[in-house]
Order: C-alpha cells, then structure tokens, then sequence
C-alpha cells in the first residue's frame, strides 16, 4: 500500500445532515490536535439521508471543503460514502473517497455450495485448534464449522468484492478507502466467524483498511450504549486480537483496524476503548451519525426567541409524524412514548428546559433520552422546512457551532483518545 490511499491510525466519522457545521467539527479535530492527538475527519452521509435531505453527495465534500480551506486544515480529511450498495454507488463516485460497503442484506443469505467448499479447500489453516496472543482460550475449529461460518457470510463478502471493484474500475485501485460493514446482523461474530470474514476478504482481493463488526448490546441512535459493558469490552479486545492476527497471516493491509458503528455517544464503553488502543497500539475508526444534528436544535433552543420557537415547532411536528419517523430506524431505537412530552408542555418551555431534555446528560434529571432519540430521527421536519431551517442555523451560528464543537471534542474525542 505504500503508493495506495492510507486512512490514519485515528479517524472519526462525523455526520452533517444538513452540511452546515464542518468547520464547527473541524474546530474539534484542532482542538484534540492541540493536545497531542491527530484524529482524522471522516464526513459521511448515507444515500438515505441524502434522500430525505434532498441533497447530492457532492454537496458533503464542497461543505468540506470549505471548512479545510477556513480553518488552515493541513492534514488528512475523508469523505465517506456510507453504507453503499452497487444499485447506488455510482452517485458517489466523484466526491468520495472513502466507500462503506453495505452488505447486510446478503449476510445470513446461503453462499453457493461449490464456493463454501472451495473455500474451505483454500483455507486448511481456519481447521485447527487456534492460540491467538490476546485471547485468553484457544479455540478449535473442524471442517464443519468452517463450513457453516462460510454459508453465513461468504455470499456478503463476495457482494462487498463486487462494490469494491466496481469502484475500483472507475476510480483506480489505491485511490479509495475500503470498509466492510459487517454490524447488521442478528449476533455478534465469534473470534473463528470475524477470522473466516478477513480470510474471505483476502480471497475477494479487497484492500480493506476498516471492517465494522457486530457487537454485543444496542448502539440506539444518539443515546448510550445499552448492554454488558464487560462483555463488549471483551469481544472488542478479541476482534483487535483477530484483526492483528489477520494482518499478520493473509494479504491484508498493515493498518487494517476495528470500524465502530456507534451512531454516538456511547460514552459508556469510550474508557474501555481508549483502554485497548493505548494497550495494543491499535488504530480504531468510530461512525457517528446525526449527533450534529440534535446539537443544531440544542444551539436554536439555546438561543432563545424565534430559534427556540423553531425548535419547539421542529418536535411538535415530529410528534405527529412520529409513525414514519421512527419505521426506517425501528432496530436502532427505543422510545417509549409514554415519556414524551406533549406539544402544549413543549411549547411552555424555556430555553433551558429544552436544552436539559435534549442535550445528552445523564446527571441532569431533565434529560429525556425519549426525546433525545425521536429528534434524532426527526430531520426529516427541518428538511421540509428547506431555507427557512437553514436561515435560522445562519442566524444563530455562533451558539450553533459552540455546541457541535464542545459535544464532537468533549463528549466523543476526548473520552475517546486523549482521557481526563
């Protein structure tokens, strides 16, 4: 890889629905730079968020742009084009230069007879009794076990091979960022099945430099972590363990590491992560998704006057749409609606009280992570209401973009890779 497209050892992902705040999440980046710590910017912005936006993914890499060339940027920046599929890859290919494979669709989805055997056939090593350095058991693996790990995730990673040479025939191998998405499925995967997945990469000749397992507990869409922080904490020592392993046995890049989809602020298990890169060396990328967007509302309802109005119309709307709002996103929320507040007490709120429900703050007895979680889905309202939005983001930027930059470094860089 040496003349090839390298992602840095630490990269964040960092979601901007509307394309307002990258320079705002930029400052972050400075400031965890001022302490020592290069953190990588990754902008990323789905086709589905694009699509309820109504914007083009140019529109991520201009906003970009923008930020890098302000802010005197001169290190590394991506732009990710998330979870892509082949039906909608090409819309992406100008801008991006970073490409999320999605293959959820096709894992658990029975791989060819003939493909799961040959596979096997190449891979004698994966049947054996195996000691991997940082896994506290060894494991042993027969034939049949192989075999069965194959069915289930041979024919996704066979899917992200043809995504990824398709870009390749276009862009020119070396000149994107690969990542393999493997989180949407039904368990997280075993040390063997994440061992299997990077042998079946290898065969598929994809330059992977991330891959995004499954882990344990629920990653709910703005809101912590939900689980066994222990069991997490294990299996993701387990998978840098795998990872290393890996590299060190099949045509895999040297910086290949661990993709954490966390849709943010999973402040619960970033000790445990922090913990683990600084013991094993280990680079990491974590995907963050509509953070920004909640800390635009929060930024609105803080200003007071005509912002909080905004706000307070922006989850009054929600509330009624809340149906089709929360369908897309059912796996990755859990709102009990019964915790929401009604319209009419919303709009008796002042600033603060909106600002205690919806920042994310645990020790504040205001905090409604019920709320919290139907904003996050709720950008759909503020995309309908197009340039009056954005006019009042324009209007209320400097309390906007102190939020965006104080819950991007604060709540996510620091904990992550810099600590008390």
């Amino acid at each position: 890889m040496s003349d090839a497209l390298r992602l840095e050892k630490y990269s964040f992902g960092m979601g901007d629905r509307f394309a307002q705040q990258a320079k705002a999440q930029l400052h972050a980046c400075l400031q965890a730079r001022a302490q020592g710590v290069d953190v990588t910017p990754v902008w990323n912005k789905s086709y589905r968020e694009h699509t309820i936006v109504g914007s083009q993914p140019a529109s991520v890499r201009a906003a970009a742009e923008v930020a890098i060339r302000e802010l005197d940027w001169h290190q590394p920046f991506h732009i990710d084009a998330d979870h892509i599929r082949l039906d909608i890859v090409d819309q992406f290919i100008d801008s991006s230069d970073f490409y999320t494979l999605d293959v959820a669709d096709a894992i658990g989805q029975p791989a060819d007879a003939q493909d799961v055997q040959a596979f096997v056939d190449r891979h004698p090593e994966l049947i054996r009794r195996l000691e991997i350095s940082g896994i506290a058991e060894p494991f042993e693996t027969t034939r049949a076990d192989i075999e069965q790990i194959a069915s289930k995730y041979l024919k996704a990673v066979q899917e992200a091979g043809r995504i990824y040479r398709h870009v390749a025939a276009v862009k020119g191998a070396g000149s994107f960022i690969a990542e393999v998405s493997m989180d949407e499925t039904d368990s997280p995967q075993t040390p063997p099945e994440l061992l299997v997945i990077l042998a079946a990469i290898t065969d598929e000749q994809i330059p992977a430099q991330t891959i995004a397992p499954k882990f344990t507990g629920r990653f709910n869409k703005g809101v912590d972590y939900v689980g066994d922080v222990a069991q997490f904490e294990k299996e993701f020592n387990e998978d840098i363990a795998v990872i290393a392993y890996a590299v060190s046995r099949y045509a895999l890049p040297a910086n290949l590491k661990l993709s954490v989809h966390s849709g943010s602020d999973k402040f619960s298990i970033y000790e445990p992560i922090r913990k683990a890169l600084a013991r094993t060396g280990a680079g990491i990328h974590v995907k963050t998704a509509g953070t920004t967007w909640l800390e635009e509302i929060i930024g609105l309802a803080e200003s007071g006057g005509e912002g909080l109005k905004l706000a307070q119309e922006i989850y009054a709307k929600a509330l009624d749409d809340i149906d089709a709002l929360c369908a897309p996103y059912a796996t990755v929320i859990d709102i009990d609606r019964a915790k929401l507040p009604a319209k009419g007490e919303i709009q008796s709120w002042t600033s603060a009280q909106f600002v205690n429900a919806l920042r994310h703050d645990p020790r504040n007895e205001q905090y409604n992570l019920h709320l919290r979680q139907l904003l996050h889905v709720g950008y759909k309202v503020a995309a309908k209401l197009g340039a009056r939005y954005l006019n009042m983001l324009k209007a209320c930027e400097p309390t906007v973009a102190k939020n965006v930059t104080e819950n991007l470094y604060e709540r996510h860089l620091k904990p992550l890779f810099i600590g008390d």
